[in-house]
């Protein structure tokens, strides 16, 4: 897929949305768009990275080279199903979303799996919004790609294209698999950052209060709530068995602590430093 001349619609211009536009657009392509902020379409526009805007019912959208999903994983199936009647000739159909089951499921139930390759790339943010937008986000980061069943192999060499355009380092992997790894490298994280948080503000503690590592270890936990619990209930199960897992290790330092075991705490924080340093890399 050549960037240069080509036409990508995008369906919501948040941060990996309009970070993308930004680059696609740099690059060459004229970008559709669409988006429920009416503010975020008028800026993108007046920035000369949007080049025509789309409906809510995504008309415009069918003589595009790509459709790029970048709405909450709660929403976007919704949108593929409205956008679908208008989606026959349109060669690449992807999304942004942070898990990937429920839209390639989605798509494939449409008919549209020929075409659809799902995308998820690490480069997300606290921060939310077209504000938050920006170049060469995507620079060195890794992608997920995520075929549907039957995708065609012009339409995963126009994804991997599209990726490889704006700086991304795409890699493959099944939608099963990929929402059961980012549960415990992604979606964990998140959660553990909005625990502690929370234990803090229940222990009288504001952000001014902390000091670098704990400023560090808490960034996560101002990232937008409404994304956080759209992505949380998609993928609830891996999310839940890797919270029990963090549990078990909690608990394990609290019983260590009430024992004043030495070496139990010892080794506690050995470990963590271990697997930081890379012994524990498979």
């Amino acid at each position: 897929m050549r960037i240069a001349g080509s036409t990508v619609a995008i369906a919501g211009l948040g941060l990996i949305g309009g970070s993308l536009a930004r680059d696609l657009a740099a690059a060459g392509a004229r970008i559709l768009a669409f988006d429920r902020d009416v503010d975020s379409l008028r800026d993108a526009l007046d920035a000369g990275v949007v080049h025509a805007l789309m409906p809510p019912d995504f008309a415009g959208v069918e003589g595009a080279d790509a459709f790029v999903l970048a709405l909450p994983v709660d929403v976007a199936p919704a949108a593929l199903i409205a956008a679908a009647p208008r989606l026959a000739r349109v060669p690449l159909l992807t999304d942004v979303g942070s898990t990937k089951r429920s839209i390639v499921a989605a798509a494939e139930r449409l008919g549209l799996g020929a075409r659809f390759v799902g995308g998820h790339p690490l480069a997300g943010d606290h921060r939310a919004g077209w504000r938050a937008a920006r170049a060469g986000l995507f620079a060195g980061a890794r992608v997920f790609l995520c075929p549907a069943a039957g995708a065609r192999d012009d339409a995963i060499e126009r994804a991997r294209a599209l990726w490889l355009a704006v700086g991304a380092r795409p890699e493959f992997i099944d939608a099963g698999a990929h929402d059961e790894r980012l549960a415990w490298a992604s979606h964990l994280p998140q959660a553990a950052s909005s625990a502690l948080a929370r234990a803090l503000a229940a222990a009288g503690l504001r952000p001014t209060d902390l000091g670098p590592g704990g400023r560090d270890t808490t960034r996560l936990a101002a990232s937008d709530p409404a994304l956080w619990t759209a992505i949380a209930l998609d993928n609830a199960p891996p999310i839940a068995a890797a919270l029990e897992r963090l549990e078990t290790e909690l608990a394990t330092l609290r019983a260590a602590l009430l024992r004043r075991d030495r070496d139990a705490v010892h080794a506690f924080f050995a470990a963590g430093r271990q697997w930081h340093e890379g012994a524990g890399e498979r």
